[in-house]
């Protein structure tokens, strides 16, 4: 089969040995690719702890027709059309574990709508829901919200209930479009004013929860944002892996500050989050009521140039690779 491997010049398409479903795993002939920032990591040799390499194959959420099943599988069957979370996914066949494998709702939903949704979807559910424990009638910031993980946490945000959600980007174009996906008001985090513009939307208390994709440069001032007794989770670090972090004011507001990853999770795990993700969402997402922008599609071929687009910064939504 062709795959997309990490080389020491970049991707390269190889023919590579097609892999063979455990008990518990499902193959499927791939049909489209969601790129994330994982990937794209990955893509460049920059792991930071992810599982990598040379020889890699990237693709952590992928969608297509199930060709195999493994003798402890039962949800699904051959002929299938699925979604999956898992690895090597930019190939044209790929495996992933049956707890991360949801039938495709029969509501016309395209191959490449359909791979713009497992990561987003599992994540912001998590993030939200599960660390956050958000309830209907409080405040949430999405900080990174323009990215498409990002505008699922502002619908995800919205559709519980969010008395006030707020979204943040650098970027004045992509901040204008915040509120068409449920951001009640937004910032510019890069504004040496967004904390008080946030503090004066809340009057004057910061917001329950903020899911944090930035990290870094915005740490303290997250803080400074969140409310005495709220929560900031931790969910991705675009603006760096270490900085400044003022120990006394998260000691003086009383801030529970919640990491999460899908990267030290054991199977199980993640099972009962994407059944956890379901339970509460897939409603919506039947209704077409959760959903996200395609910026722009590109081949298997052109694996390379879709991750060098991507850190770029210049896409809204996601960005899908077709098999």
């Amino acid at each position: 089969m062709k795959a997309a491997v990490v080389s020491e010049s970049g991707l390269e398409i190889r023919e590579t040995p097609a892999p063979t479903p455990k008990p518990n795993e499902i193959l499927i002939k791939v049909r489209a690719c969601g790129i994330n920032r994982a990937d794209a990591m990955v893509a460049s040799g920059m792991t930071h702890g992810r599982a990598g390499g040379l020889g890699t194959v990237p693709g952590i959420e992928y969608v297509g027709e199930v060709v195999e099943i493994g003798n402890e599988v039962s949800n699904v069957k051959p002929g299938d059309r699925v979604m999956c979370s898992g690895t090597a996914g930019w190939a044209e066949y790929a495996v992933a574990d049956w707890g991360r494998t949801i039938l495709i709702p029969p509501n016309n939903m395209s191959w490449a709508q359909a791979s713009t949704l497992p990561v987003a979807l599992q994540t912001m559910h998590n993030a939200i829901v599960t660390a956050g424990r958000f309830r209907a009638g409080e405040t949430i910031m999405i900080q990174g919200a323009s990215s498409g993980v990002g505008l699922m946490g502002l619908q995800i945000a919205k559709a519980l209930g969010g008395k006030v959600v707020v979204g943040s980007s650098t970027n004045a174009a992509r901040r204008n479009r915040l509120t068409d996906f449920g951001a009640d008001f937004v910032v510019d985090s890069n504004d040496e004013r967004w904390v008080e513009k946030v503090l004066d939307a809340t009057n004057g208390i910061g917001v329950d929860i903020l899911v944090d994709q930035v990290s870094g440069y915005t740490a303290n001032a997250n803080l400074a944002a969140t409310k005495i007794l709220g929560r900031i989770v931790n969910v991705g670090r675009l603006g760096g892996f270490t900085g400044n972090f003022n120990f006394d004011l998260h000691a003086q507001r009383r801030i529970e500050y919640i990491g999460v990853t899908f990267r030290t999770r054991s199977v199980q795990e993640v099972r009962d989050l994407v059944q956890a993700m379901q339970n509460d969402l897939w409603g919506a997402v039947i209704s077409g009521g959760l959903s996200l922008p395609i910026d722009c599609e590109f081949s298997l071929n052109d694996a390379q140039r879709a991750v060098e687009y991507m850190k770029s910064n210049k896409h809204f939504g996601k960005i899908v690779l077709n098999l």
